[in-house]
């Protein structure tokens, strides 16, 4: 009897104590202004809304900077686990548990504004001439998808960016977000490139592992909803993307 009434004691404790916090393994990729390493720390918009989710949540974590296809894998299997910023899309819907989004995204087709370049359809610029995209963007796939027969996927977005300023390629396809520290990347500026058609709206989110106990995915639901609630959300959003879509909902 006595043993029942310890055991009953340490669990009506354990309630009391709350949700058990999680020791976080949170996964991102060099992509200025979200997410960037400078003299060896980690800074952006989402690094910066991430470390307030930990501290709103009690949750410990450990950002880590890592090559994006490294990290997507490592989070489809680790417990505890989540990579950001991810495009949520229909093929990825059922590997992750969601958070966000934190971000919303318009993709265009970019030319050097010297060609004078102009599409009227997706159509003329499949068959416009070479079009580099990094291999591992999601973005690469829906080009594929819609049967672009142009594309020259490369290994990164300083390697697009590098193509289309020594005209080795025609067209890129990037967001608008991060363009302009893209074509710096490239020894470009924004006022140097023209933008076409824009083509496909992304929104970003914070994507957890499967293995991760679903209530401390809720619990990081709630706290970005109260970010958003009291203004905390649209003070950092503001602070580095000052004209970009603010998202106002999580879902």
């Amino acid at each position: 009897m006595l043993k029942s009434r310890g055991a009953l004691l340490l669990l009506l404790l354990a309630c009391l104590a709350g949700p058990a916090l999680a020791d976080l393994h949170l996964l991102t990729e060099d992509a200025p202004p979200t997410s960037f390493s400078r003299d060896g720390e980690l800074h952006g918009l989402a690094v910066e809304v991430v470390r307030a989710l930990i501290e709103r949540t009690g949750d410990s974590g450990e950002i880590e900077l890592l090559p994006w296809t490294r990290a997507y894998h490592l989070a489809q299997l680790e417990p505890d686990t989540a990579i950001f910023s991810t495009v949520r899309t229909p093929e990825r819907e059922a590997k992750f548990q969601w958070v966000g989004p934190l971000l919303i995204g318009t993709t265009s087709f970019y030319s050097l504004k010297s060609r004078n370049l102009h599409f009227d359809s997706l159509q003329q610029a499949a068959e416009s001439g070479p079009l580099a995209v990094p291999k591992q963007w999601y973005t690469f796939e829906t080009l594929n998808a819609r049967g672009f027969k142009n594309i020259y996927g490369v290994t990164s977005s300083k390697n697009m960016v590098t193509m289309l300023k020594h005209e080795r390629v025609q067209l890129i396809a990037t967001e608008d977000l991060t363009l302009k520290e893209e074509l710096a990347t490239g020894g470009l500026r924004p006022e140097q490139v023209q933008a076409h058609l824009p083509f496909m709206r992304s929104a970003y989110y914070i994507a957890f592992s499967l293995q991760t106990d679903a209530a401390l995915v809720e619990r990081w639901r709630r706290a970005l909803d109260e970010m958003h609630q009291d203004g905390s959300f649209a003070q950092i959003f503001r602070r580095w993307l000052p004209h970009a879509e603010l998202p106002t909902t999580t879902e």
